[in-house]
């Protein structure tokens, strides 16, 4: 469904008066359900959480759902996706769920998802998920500087030996 340029301005207000709202479990979800965002029963949304700003319409939360500060749910990237968080699950702080074009990501009921964690799939539910700890993956040789352009810092990578 097509919008008109007022309702994406409105839906941009609303969004930003979310993120640095108070009221976790009223005023923020009150405000997201404004813009279109599909929310079930009492959740949680904390400070500077971002939810989809194109297609609110396309995040779905659950009844107690906990969605933690500085949170990222896109479901349009290229395209319409879906985003359904279940009763009860618990997304930790700075997590990014981004979903495909076409594609249905959810986060099983119960489920929890570790600080930091990048969410592209599935997660069943009553399962904790999250991201390995950061590793070394290359050396730099040419730090990536305001100056520097990007293909000479990817250029100046060298692989690290596997151990």
């Amino acid at each position: 469904m097509k919008k008109s340029a007022v309702r994406h301005i409105l839906n941009r207000i609303l969004a930003l008066m979310a993120r640095f709202s108070p009221g976790a479990t009223t005023l923020r979800p009150f405000l997201h359900r404004l813009r279109g965002v599909q929310i079930q029963g009492r959740v949680w949304i904390g400070d500077d959480v971002y939810l989809e700003n194109e297609c609110p319409e396309c995040i779905e939360l659950h009844d107690g759902c906990q969605i933690c500060v500085r949170s990222i749910l896109l479901a349009h990237v290229r395209g319409n996706g879906r985003i359904i968080i279940g009763k009860d699950a618990f997304l930790g702080a700075n997590c990014v769920v981004v979903t495909s074009p076409g594609k249905t990501l959810t986060i099983g009921e119960g489920a929890v998802v570790a600080v930091s964690s990048t969410i592209s799939s599935d997660v069943a539910p009553y399962t904790l998920v999250g991201n390995d700890r950061a590793r070394p993956l290359a050396a730099v040789t040419v730090p990536l500087t305001m100056e520097t352009k990007y293909q000479a810092f990817v250029a100046g990578l060298r692989p690290l030996r596997k151990l």
